[in-house]
């Protein structure tokens, strides 16, 4: 219902975010209005139509509201693409998904303005949702980077979804992540 990861939701029972009980073999059972509860609250983040914007001519992408949706199951890189955001696009509202079938509902509530997609992911992986996502109309707006930690060589079966697309390697993350979103936002406000 969260879509987010087991460990995710441990934490927030563990930080009181979500009203739960243990078993008697130490599962957690997490009450179902709090859960709605939390839902809720979450709304108040997604922008009520995707054309409520502003439209500057040509502005730098540090200085714009933008929606960027991250599909990412590792923590340490949801965490590191998060911090790098907030240093490099402060305005930006950075949105995570920990699979691909959350992803693909998160893609339809917020529309993003940019997405970023690691190819291994549990429950649907990255070349098809990214297949997925571009048979649909919706997509046409949205830029797209994908991220991952394969090599080139194993890449290759992915090949057929991946064509055409910006990719980064996480080892390259910190160095070369922001000025591909630049470029990326930047030739979307040009197009």
């Amino acid at each position: 219902m969260l879509g987010l990861a087991v460990r995710s939701v441990q934490l927030m029972v563990d930080r009181a975010e979500l009203e739960a009980w243990r078993t008697s073999g130490g599962h957690r059972r997490i009450s179902r209005e709090s859960v709605t509860r939390w839902l809720a609250s979450r709304q108040d983040d997604v922008p009520p139509h995707p054309n409520n914007r502003p439209k500057l001519s040509r502005p730098d992408p540090a200085t714009q509201d933008y929606r960027i949706l991250l599909i990412e199951d590792s923590a340490h890189f949801q965490n590191l693409v998060g911090l790098l955001i907030r240093q490099h696009f402060p305005k930006a509202a950075l949105h995570i998904a920990s699979d691909g079938i959350s992803g693909l509902a998160k893609f339809g509530q917020i529309q993003p303005d940019l997405l970023l997609v690691d190819i291994l992911l549990p429950g649907i992986d990255g070349a098809a949702l990214i297949t997925t996502l571009r048979s649909d109309p919706q997509f046409a707006r949205t830029k797209l980077i994908i991220v991952t930690g394969l090599d080139d060589h194993q890449l290759a079966p992915y090949e057929f979804a991946l064509r055409g697309l910006a990719l980064i390697h996480k080892v390259d993350l910190v160095k070369a992540l922001p000025a591909m979103i630049r470029a990326t936002l930047s030739a979307s406000q040009a197009s």
